[in-house]
């Protein structure tokens, strides 16, 4: 069994500092796209304590809906 967390959803003057404090204890990260949370900043520290935990990366996309945090439905064309 392997251990996930979502993470990287800080952005800008919001903060959500567990990163550092749970690479230690998981194997896989989903990291924040940039939508619904994260920013470039974020992401690339996010990905940098992972690869310095041996943590297994992957994305963690969402609705581009910063207001309800990626949860409510949108119609998007696919382009």
């Amino acid at each position: 069994m392997k251990l996930n967390c979502d993470l990287g959803e800080s952005f800008g003057a919001w903060s959500m500092p567990v990163e550092s404090a749970i690479m230690s204890v998981i194997d896989q990260a989903n990291i924040a796209c940039g939508y619904h949370a994260g920013d470039p900043l974020v992401m690339k520290q996010a990905i940098f304590l992972a690869k310095t935990h041996g943590v297994e990366i992957g994305a963690h996309p969402a609705y581009p809906d910063l207001q309800g945090f990626g949860r409510r439905s949108m119609a998007i064309a696919a382009d």
